[in-house]
């Protein structure tokens, strides 16, 4: 297995085959035909810009001698010209789709990726950042991973420039290949010293655009909140923080490449100067002609040809260091399933010495726990008790550390996904509006339950009274529909009702509904609803009532079950819900 150093300041992977460049090498392969496509073309314009020089040095040669075949040379020349322009407008054409199709399949592959993975793509113990971060990932450093199938096919270009200018000085005469490649190695290590500092600047970079992107989406999520709390200015100064780092980032950038560059400015005329001193000696002591000088000095151009090095070297860093940042979301398991279907049953739920931990600490500890089908169950207990994540478990949602989670027998990760997804339904405090309308947003799921079960599910949330008042009805598009939290909410739970056929989790999904509205809603679900298992995060002592049964959590274990009115009598108990 491949292994990565890691960089003193914890920057990243400094070294070695990373899963970012394994990221790189598959992207490369699935546009292989264009990559070699792209090559061809570099290397075809590389090959005629080294046999410029030589015909350029013949044709003086001839000219000089009044030879009648300077013309043919001439033609030649001409033609060597123009052909490298032609090519490289067709690969800067190619560079560019190719680049698009890559950048596309990255974010195709990674949304993919990040949908499978669910809640886990954003968890604060995997590392891979705020949803802000994510998106920038999606898009920005995608972007820039996308340059690197196109980076790949022409470095191989740029590399054959140089050596070929080196050995076509050897075939001129060998002392000038001598003499450029004593002062190589100081312009391998300016090479060296460029792509470090580059690899450094780029990630440190990237991960600041995250950090402030981050920022600002927990600030949008957050307006209504910043706006009654009066604090614009500190929020917004909150925002900018990174863009100091940002700015000392980019501005080193610069400095790299200008030292790279005043290096190079200093470094690539001596080797030049060097070169044609020996080509002069040679030329006094009739070793070589006047066209072999002229040939000599453009391959010494092409033999330094630091600034194309450069030029490449910089793109491959970044799409380096952007490819890092992608792999680490990849890197986050994504939910597998099984190919088993459900068996005949009422929806039975069990837990079994059931353990998760939270960045770094045990939110549930062995957790035993057993919803017969057909009956409600109320999960409640302080903030931070676990309440949330017992609930998240109970449909898959995300998997135990420890233990087991099974329906109706059937440990939850041995069933396929449609059979899963078909038979637990969800409701949560803020639903997301997806499906365009409102009527899509209830038949949002694996299957559409059809316009009679959509509008089922309405009246069973009581939702269908107001839906029925707006504009179009349930074909209103969701943007278009002013809705309180509490309808909010009950489209939410219309969404669940419509899709569960076995077990229905509420994870505090009606604490926006008025008491009367609750008290309709519950009595739905023991009448109008398919999923006849219900498990409910509670908040009120009015939704617990309700109940068949109550676990009452207590820092991730199970302190006590039973009835409502039975576990009242505790003050402990009492004391949960603020009696």
């Amino acid at each position: 297995m491949a292994r990565t150093r890691t960089a003193p300041d914890g920057t990243g992977p400094r070294a070695g085959t990373g899963p970012g460049d394994r990221l790189l090498l598959a992207t490369a392969r699935d546009g292989a035909g264009r990559v070699a496509g792209l090559a061809v073309l570099t290397l075809a314009s590389t090959a005629a810009a080294l046999l410029l020089p030589a015909a350029l040095g013949r044709a003086l040669d001839l000219l000089l001698a009044r030879d009648a075949g300077a013309g043919r040379w001439v033609a030649l020349c001409a033609a060597l010209l123009a052909v490298p322009a032609a090519l490289d407008a067709l690969g800067d054409l190619l560079s560019g789709t190719m680049t698009a199709r890559a950048t596309a399949r990255l974010r195709h592959r990674l949304l993919r990726h990040v949908v499978a993975a669910g809640p886990r793509a954003t968890a604060a113990s995997t590392g891979t950042g705020t949803p802000g971060d994510l998106v920038t990932r999606l898009v920005g450093n995608a972007a820039d991973a996308g340059t690197a199938p196109a980076g790949l096919a022409t470095a191989l270009a740029s590399v054959v420039g140089p050596l070929g200018g080196i050995v076509a000085l050897g075939l001129v005469d060998p002392w000038l290949a001598v003499a450029f490649l004593a002062g190589a190695p100081l312009l391998i290590l300016l090479l060296r010293a460029f792509a470090r500092a580059s690899t450094d600047c780029s990630a440190r970079y990237q991960r600041l655009q995250g950090d402030m992107a981050g920022r600002l989406a927990e600030a949008v999520g957050g307006a209504r909140t910043i706006a009654a709390a009066g604090t614009e200015g500190r929020e917004r100064a909150r925002i900018l923080r990174p863009l100091g780092g940002l700015s000392r980032q980019g501005h080193r950038v610069w400095r790299v490449q200008g030292r790279a560059a005043a290096r190079a400015v200093t470094l690539v005329p001596l080797l030049q100067i060097a070169v044609l001193a020996v080509a002069g000696l040679l030329l006094a002591r009739e070793r070589i002609s006047v066209g072999d000088l002229l040939a000599a000095s453009r391959y010494a151009v092409l033999a330094t040809g630091v600034g194309m090095l450069v030029g490449q070297l910089g793109a491959l860093v970044r799409a380096r260091a952007a490819a890092r940042r992608l792999a680490e979301v990849l890197a986050v398991p994504a939910s597998g399933y099984g190919t088993r279907p459900l068996p005949p049953g009422g929806g039975t739920l069990e837990l079994r010495g059931v353990t998760a931990v939270r960045g770094g600490r045990t939110v549930l500890r062995d957790v035993d726990l057993t919803v017969p089908g057909g009956t409600s169950l109320a999960v409640v207990g302080r903030s931070g008790s676990g309440k949330s994540v017992l609930a998240a478990l109970a449909g898959r949602l995300a998997d135990p550390d420890a233990g087991t989670v099974a329906l109706d027998g059937v440990p939850l990760p041995e069933l396929s996904h449609d059979a899963l997804r078909h038979s637990v339904g969800y409701a949560f405090e803020r639903p997301a509006l997806l499906g365009g309308t409102v009527g899509g947003t209830i038949a949002f799921g694996a299957a559409d339950p059809g316009h009679d079960a959509v509008t089922a599910a309405a009246r069973a949330a009581c939702a269908d009274g107001f839906v029925r008042r707006l504009p179009q009805g349930y074909a209103t598009p969701c943007t278009a529909a002013p809705l309180s939290g509490g309808e909010a909410q009950r489209l939410g739970l219309a969404r669940a009702f419509a899709h569960a056929e076995r077990l229905l989790v509420l994870d505090d999904a009606t604490s926006s509904l008025d008491s009367p509205t609750e008290r309709e809603v519950g009595r739905a679900l023991l009448h109008d609803v398919a999923a006849r298992t219900r498990l409910i995060v509670a908040h009120r002592a009015s939704t617990a009532a309700r109940a068949d049964r109550v676990v009452w959590l207590d820092g991730g274990r199970v302190r006590a079950a039973g009835p409502h009115a039975e576990l009242w009598r505790r003050p402990e108990y009492r004391a949960v819900f603020g009696a």
